[in-house]
């Protein structure tokens, strides 16, 4: 052992001491291990209690900021608006982990056919945001989803799925799908926003404390011409000669520039997960420090068997009362029954059928808008939501 290591940078050191070994066998497997290692079965300590279908609802955590987008005036304040909801889910999709449960943890892989449902009620006015999510594939996982506020006129409809490797001690996912959000205009017609995702990082496994880095850069594309880039590694600042200062976890850098210039006519930088400002005027743009709202769900005895708080309640219980081993058993119960039942249709010559989504090849929106930036790929599938799913308002 090293005297000048800490101990929280020891090896291990968030592992509980009763999971070491099985810890040290995981990292072992991950370094030498080639290929996709979503595949990798995680050590139960290391398991979220949630689904990867529940993901999804962290796009509308801030229910105000996703209805606000309708309100916008004209097509470059919709840009803003647009931009400043996406910022602002950041801290729910990539961190809201750590701060509730330690550290990042592996979310449960879901079942095929699993699905999620939820909603925002109408408050103040800003009209009830109902969401819908189904995995439409298990090897790869991919999950689909629609989110939706009819009465501002708005829907978000996307799919992502995750391709991980290892590198220099860190795990490299990079998300795969992309969202389509579409808002009605007042006067007629439809302004659509093609989105793309960022790139993660996942440190600190070597020490049992996984936290997540977004990386590279994504983009959210209007049809209106307007374009926002999101740079996740810009720094803060540069000293003399060109190197970097003050460069933080977290931070960002986007602009705003106007149809067929490459000119920004905004400007924002700050930390994604707590605020940031208008690079120009230093005013406040996004503020995530105040409580997000949690999406509602309905009761568990009302849910069908393959909702996902259902499905996963008992090893969702078992994580949560640090009971391990009912876990691990609850678990592979439910994947040895998703293996027999791709036997049972294997055998009978049938395939799983998708409930609320169709597969597309080609996303014509997609190719459409990313035509506009150069999107890479310059073509990807998608997932169409078939509307077949009622939502009542709720009082």
């Amino acid at each position: 052992m090293s005297g000048t290591q800490t101990p929280s940078e020891m090896p291990g050191e968030g592992v509980p001491a009763a999971q070491k070994s099985s810890w040290t066998s995981f990292v072992k497997s991950i370094v030498s291990f080639s290929g996709d290692l979503s595949s990798l079965t995680a050590p139960p300590f290391i398991l979220s209690p949630i689904s990867l279908t529940e993901f999804p609802a962290y796009w509308c955590e801030r229910p105000g900021l996703f209805a606000a987008i309708a309100d916008a005036k004209d097509e470059k304040e919709r840009s803003i608006a647009v931009l400043k909801w996406f910022i602002s889910t950041l801290k729910g999709q990539y961190t809201s982990r750590n701060e509730k449960l330690g550290s990042e943890k592996k979310p449960l892989n879901p079942v095929l056919g699993e699905l999620f449902y939820g909603y925002w009620p109408d408050i103040e006015g800003r009209g009830q945001t109902n969401l819908v999510v189904e995995q439409v594939s298990h090897h790869p996982p991919i999950t689909a989803y629609y989110i939706a506020n009819p009465s501002k006129g708005l829907a978000l409809q996307g799919h992502s799925a995750q391709k991980t490797s290892f590198s220099s001690g860190s795990i490299v996912v990079k998300q795969i799908g992309h969202a389509v959000l579409t808002v009605d205009l007042p006067g007629g017609g439809k302004e659509e926003f093609l989105i793309t995702l960022p790139r993660l990082r996942i440190d600190g496994i070597w020490y049992g404390s996984p936290y997540i880095e977004l990386t590279g850069v994504s983009y959210i594309q209007s049809s209106s011409g307007w374009l926002s880039t999101i740079d996740y590694e810009a720094k803060e600042g540069r000293g003399y000669f060109g190197f970097s200062i003050g460069a933080k976890s977290h931070f960002f850098k986007a602009t705003l520039t106007g149809p067929g210039s490459s000119t920004p006519v905004k400007k924002y930088e700050g930390l994604w997960h707590e605020t940031s400002k208008d690079s120009d005027t230093g005013e406040i743009f996004t503020d995530v420090r105040t409580p997000k709202e949690e999406v509602t769900v309905g009761p568990i005895e009302q849910m069908q068997d393959f909702e996902s708080r259902k499905l996963w309640q008992h090893v969702a219980r078992g994580i949560r009362e640090g009971d391990y081993e009912l876990a691990s058993r609850e678990k592979s119960k439910i994947e040895n029954e998703q293996r027999q039942r791709r036997r049972d249709e294997q055998a009978a010559g049938t395939r799983w059928q998708l409930k609320h989504f169709e597969h597309i090849e080609s996303d014509p929106v997609y190719e459409r808008l990313g035509k506009l930036f150069n999107a890479n790929p310059p073509k990807e599938d998608t997932y169409v939501f078939m509307h077949n799913r009622d939502f009542v308002p709720k009082a």
